[in-house]
């Protein structure tokens, strides 16, 4: 009885292998050119380059440069992909030295105690007069500074 399972099983697998090598032959065209004959291929050089006489032609103006605005700059510098829309991933990509620096123990778990010290040891190096209060000039030394531009290499 399994032989004959098998086999049918075998039978149904060669027909069906058949069937589909007899739909696939290739067919020609319908109102494709005739195959030329050798005698009738034209002489190339395959060394020969074509070529074009472009006298008084103009192609296409080459497109202006647009200035971006300090919008778009700052929108640019998280689109890494350039596909016009921020990922979540490309939001926090820029994000993740600044949360290594914070996480003291680097379980990638930023827990409260390690937020809290960073942000008392900012609070001190800002608080010059160590009166546990900040003045406006203090504060001011809290901003992110600013990097120097790199020098254009044009």
């Amino acid at each position: 009885m399994r032989n004959a399972v098998l086999g049918a099983f075998a039978m149904l697998i060669m027909v069906s292998v058949g069937l589909f090598w007899w739909q696939g032959r290739a067919q020609v065209e319908e109102g494709a050119p005739p195959p030329m004959a050798e005698s009738e291929t034209p002489a190339v050089d395959p060394l020969e380059l074509p070529a074009a006489e472009a006298v008084d032609q103009l192609g296409p103006a080459p497109p202006e440069a647009t200035e971006l605005s300090r919008e778009q700059r700052r929108f640019f510098r998280y689109d890494r992909n350039r596909d016009l829309t921020i990922s979540r991933n490309e939001m926090l990509s820029s994000r993740t030295a600044a949360f290594r620096k914070l996480d003291a123990d680097g379980n990638n778990l930023l827990t409260f105690e390690e937020w809290a010290v960073a942000t008392v040891k900012r609070f001190d190096g800002a608080d010059s007069d160590s009166n546990r209060a900040l003045t406006q000039a203090e504060f001011a030394t809290t901003a992110p500074k600013k990097r120097p531009k790199k020098p254009c290499r044009c």
